[in-house]
């Protein structure tokens, strides 16, 4: 477990991150999302008032305790409007299909770029669409799991509970998107660190959420809850994509291991003595040159 700690394990998953533009990455892939979840959203909204429950908006705004201007702004993007048709046309469901199959391509091309396969695209569309279902079957469970045990403000409990429906679906996620050329075994470690850090960052969005839907509905309306939404699944993205660029390298760090490429006992000793030394080396340098532009001039030397 120690190679968790050293140094040269964690500049391989900084510059893994930057190969595959993490922050490019997850950008896109949060606007991807967006894409595909707002028009779904307003769907189920629509059936789920029709069949008597609370509608996606209400889901919302009870999940992260939202009041005020941030409640008012989720209830105009997401409720359907009172005495309007909430039927589904051809073209909404085009859209909808469409949006839906590229936000799951984009994630595909992360899997594809994190563990260097070639790309499929459309070719593992048949997979696209089973990962898709997966997908709702995932945020149906998680649902589940703030309904029974969101209770406090952190809500810690469901949150934890949370943690391995997450690590399975994201095992499962890199499988199939994968066209299972990554054995799950691979995948394990990218699971585990996505599950882990996506529990600490629901507690942090059920804190920090409600200020951030108050605020941009204050500032910009109900195009304030838009913005407020694609933050947090920016944030969300980061949290996927830095999950799968560590998983990778602890997967092959793992594998290095196997095959007896041990490293010596005091490996994390030494590679943090030399960063240290490396530091200081720079620091007493630095400190020379301001020594050295402080000191006063001698007369006639220019």
């Amino acid at each position: 477990m120690t190679f968790w700690l050293r140094p040269a394990f964690a500049l391989r998953c900084v510059n893994r991150f930057q190969r595959v533009v993490g922050f490019d990455r997850s950008m896109a892939l949060a606007a991807g999302a967006l894409a595909a979840t707002v028009p779904l959203s307003i769907i189920a909204g629509a059936v789920l008032t029709f069949s008597g429950h609370k509608d996606t908006a209400d889901w919302v705004i009870d999940r992260y305790h939202l009041t005020g201007e941030g409640a008012d702004a989720v209830r105009l993007v997401l409720s359907p409007t009172t005495g309007t048709s909430t039927t589904v046309t051809i073209f909404g469901t085009a859209f909808l299909v469409i949006s839906v199959l590229s936000f799951a391509r984009a994630v595909q091309r992360l899997f594809e770029q994190t563990w260097e396969l070639r790309p499929l695209s459309v070719r593992n569309t048949l997979n696209e669409l089973l990962w898709v279902a997966g997908l709702a079957g995932y945020l149906t469970a998680v649902g589940l799991v703030y309904g029974l045990l969101g209770r406090g403000r952190l809500q810690v409990g469901a949150a934890a509970a949370q943690a391995p429906v997450t690590a399975a679906f994201l095992v499962w996620s890199g499988w199939i998107l994968a066209a299972r050329r990554v054995a799950w075994r691979a995948l394990l470690p990218f699971g585990l660190v996505g599950g882990i850090l996506t529990a600490v960052y629901s507690v942090g969005t059920t804190l920090y959420l409600p200020h951030l839907f108050s605020s941009s509905a204050a500032r910009y309306g109900a195009v304030g809850a838009v913005f407020a939404t694609l933050s947090a699944l920016f944030g969300a993205m980061v949290v996927t994509v830095g999950s799968a660029v560590v998983g990778r390298e602890a997967g092959d760090e793992l594998r290095r291991i196997h095959r007896g490429e041990r490293q010596p006992e005091d490996e994390v000793r030494r590679e943090w003595d030399s960063v240290v030394d490396e530091a200081r080396s720079r620091w007493n340098t630095t400190r020379e040159q301001i020594a050295r532009h402080r000191r006063p001039k001698e007369p006639g030397k220019p």
